[in-house]
């Protein structure tokens, strides 16, 4: 029998796609981007998306508080729908949870889903709630819309595109490492509590995420359509893979363009990691990557919100990065892997 360790997420998710064909006319994209793709009438389309956060995989609720991890259940989802350049108005939560938990419990967790729908202007429409025999499983699905010219696919890249990704890097990634190194060090001495002061930036990224719908809105007032788009959850080098192989085409990013938050450097160095390895292999940070036509440049170039890494290039099997010493590497894509529990 073979592990699904062997294939990862996005290879059994190759695998299951490879297994259904769409069979109804009507479905302009099934599986293999951010979101499916329906026309509804008029020149729109709806978009639709899950995802699934499970207890001990995606969240660790020794440090994670109940609402937060509700609204971060919704956030992930949003930032899905607009990844498609659509704008979202509605989800559905499904739960699974223990005995342990309490109805003061279940509602801290809904306050938080209630904070993220308002925030962003969605309807909670329904749901499904069960009993689990360990821990906690939260299922999101969200829905969207667009006019269906406006919709953008990861399939879109064409050589010399500038290469943009919205806000700073791998901050999520370095709140994540802080989180857990006090949780350990209060296991190991309960006398000690956590000291997150000097890290409320990088922790706030990893419980609190916000999708960036001011994204979409902002390169909408500019009158620019990306050609190719995704969300950056598992890290900017999965996210450029993704890009690449479905648009078949390359990529040449730089190093000294990658934008980091100071408290993420902070935290690379306590940890000796490289800040490289943290923009490029972090995840979680629910920014937006996203492609633009050269001609677009002037356009973009005074954004504050959002920096241009690179270009696209004609090669599909060389996507690479420019390094500070001016030595040329290879992207590697290694975010986060749920059926290994590690990241890389």
């Amino acid at each position: 029998m073979t592990p699904i360790s062997t294939l990862g997420e996005f290879g059994l998710i190759e695998r299951i796609k490879n297994k259904f064909k769409t069979t109804h006319n009507q479905v302009i994209k099934g599986i293999g981007d951010d979101a499916a793709v329906v026309p509804i009438g008029n020149g729109l389309v709806q978009v639709y998306t899950t995802d699934l956060l499970a207890e001990g995989v995606h969240f660790d609720l020794s440090y994670a508080p109940l609402r937060h991890l509700g609204y971060k259940a919704v956030a992930v989802n949003l930032s899905d729908i607009f990844a498609m350049n659509a704008v979202p108005f509605g989800i559905t939560v499904s739960i699974a949870f223990s005995n342990r938990f309490t109805v003061e419990a279940i509602d801290e967790l809904y306050e938080g889903i209630k904070l993220a729908c308002e925030r962003y202007h969605v309807d909670l429409l329904g749901g499904d709630t069960t009993s689990s025999r360990q821990g906690l499983v939260i299922s999101v699905t969200a829905f969207g819309q667009a006019k269906e010219e406006e919709i953008v696919y990861r399939s879109g890249a064409q050589p010399n595109d500038l290469i943009c990704v919205s806000g700073d890097a791998g901050a999520a990634y370095a709140g994540l490492l802080v989180l857990e190194r006090e949780k350990n060090s209060f296991v190991n001495n309960p006398e000690l509590q956590p000291d997150l002061s000097d890290y409320d930036y990088v922790v706030a990224r990893q419980l609190k995420p916000e999708p960036r719908g001011d994204i979409i809105q902002e390169l909408r007032e500019m009158g620019v359509r990306p050609s190719a788009m995704i969300d950056v959850s598992d890290g900017i080098a999965s996210e450029l893979h993704h890009i690449c192989h479905q648009s078949k085409v390359g990529a040449l990013i730089y190093a000294n363009k990658l934008n980091l938050d100071y408290q993420t450097l902070k935290v690379a160095e306590e940890f000796q990691i490289g800040a490289t390895t943290f923009a490029l292999n972090g995840g979680e940070d629910y920014e937006l990557m996203f492609t633009l036509p050269l001609k677009d440049y002037d356009k973009v170039k005074s954004s504050g919100n959002f920096h241009i890494i690179g270009k696209i290039t004609p090669d599909e099997k060389q996507i690479q990065i420019l390094l500070d010493t001016g030595g040329i590497a290879d992207v590697e894509a290694q975010g986060w892997d749920h059926f290994r529990g590690e990241n890389g």
